[in-house]
């Protein structure tokens, strides 16, 4: 975990977000049910920062990160999102005052916190340039009938049309030497390489055009795990150097930890516990997350471990959730209460959040 700055400006912020999907039935095909892949989540980014997404699949981790970068359009809630462009920008939402007003297309003042939430994929295009995103398969995220070098010259065909063919090239052969590769391999096509160079790709086409925000889904799930430090070390450099802002989505809390400053939790939906990552790893409060911190295997056999937490029961499914706590069905300090009403958002320590209210009879030893 690197050092924050403390006094870096809000970049993003998420507000009561949620994100359904309809489930159609019966001889019209009309609505009958909802999955509630996200059912209320609020969290903020700042510039420069490293949020990590953890949670089991299906809890709605890369739904956030797809909302955030407008691939979907949310059910409720707001996507705050502070620009630095300027000129004629078609808006229909920005923030004045803390309250969003709809306003016609106009020319863009500095700063401006736009709501993305209400933007649809025309309104979406300009700001697509400040959020980019990597992708979880790099086999599959990458054309495989263009050349390397038209993938990554893609985005700034439409960004950067400013651009003449000559210094576009010149920046795709720059952008290659940044992640790793040579300017001659920007002549290959993605087939012609493995996993962990077709990432680096990915990574290059995100940084096309400048962004100031880059939500990373599951970047390294599908490498070998030598591979994986080999990208992770390579989004930090690039981070350090380029002052990037990421959302880092996995499964994998010791991934999550190296690369993260803060770390939120999410489960079927929800977050459930957010915390600095080096807070959460020493003093986890949520039944849920200390349940995954005993799952990571430890390269120390002499070192006495804790006992492994093993949670009974399956992952409920968001079309039909439990009442009240989501967790409760499988939770080990479950009380009838907990089926009553969604737990409220708890501050139990600076920065460190946790919705449950019984966090405090669960205790466990760890090292």
């Amino acid at each position: 975990m690197k050092h924050k700055n403390e006094n870096a400006k809000t970049l993003l912020e998420v507000k009561d977000l949620k994100m359904y999907f309809p489930v159609l039935g019966g001889v019209f095909r009309s609505k009958v049910a909802d999955v509630k892949a996200i059912d209320g989540i609020s969290f903020t980014l700042k510039e420069g920062e490293t949020l990590g997404l953890v949670g089991e699949s299906g809890c709605g981790k890369s739904t956030t990160g797809k909302c955030i970068i407008n691939l979907y359009q949310p059910t409720a809630g707001q996507i705050l999102f502070n620009s630095k462009l300027t000129g004629e920008v078609p808006v229909v939402s920005i923030k004045e005052g803390g309250v969003s007003v709809k306003v016609p297309a106009f020319t863009v003042p500095t700063p401006l916190t736009v709501d993305i939430a209400q933007l649809d994929n025309n309104q979406m295009r300009p700001f697509r340039s400040e959020i980019q995103m990597i992708f979880q398969d790099p086999y599959a995220s990458l054309n495989p009938r263009m050349t390397v070098s038209d993938i990554v010259m893609e985005p700034m065909h439409i960004h950067e049309p400013h651009l003449s063919d000559g210094q576009k090239k010149d920046k795709v052969a720059w952008l290659m030497d940044k992640v790793g590769l040579s300017a001659e391999q920007s002549l290959r096509y993605p087939h012609e390489f493995s996993g962990g160079q077709r990432q680096r790709i990915g990574i290059a086409r995100a940084l096309a055009t400048n962004p100031r925000l880059v939500i990373a889904d599951e970047p390294v799930s599908a490498l070998d795990v030598s591979i994986q430090a080999q990208v992770i070390n390579l989004m930090q450099d690039l981070q350090e150097e380029f002052g990037l802002t990421y959302i880092f989505i996995a499964h994998d809390l010791a991934v999550v930890g190296h690369i993260s400053d803060r770390i939120a939790v999410m489960y079927l939906g929800n977050i459930v516990e957010l915390a600095d990552s080096e807070e959460l790893f020493n003093n986890p409060r949520h039944p849920y997350t200390r349940a995954l911190l005993s799952a990571i295997p430890r390269p120390d056999p002499v070192n006495q471990r804790e006992k492994r937490i093993v949670l009974e029961g399956d992952v409920p499914t968001p079309l039909r959730k439990p009442s009240g706590c989501g967790f409760r069905t499988r939770c080990p300090i479950a009380r009838p209460e907990c089926a009553q009403q969604v737990p409220p958002i708890l501050e139990v320590g600076k920065g460190h959040q946790v919705a449950c209210p019984y966090h405090d009879s669960y205790k466990t030893d760890r090292n």
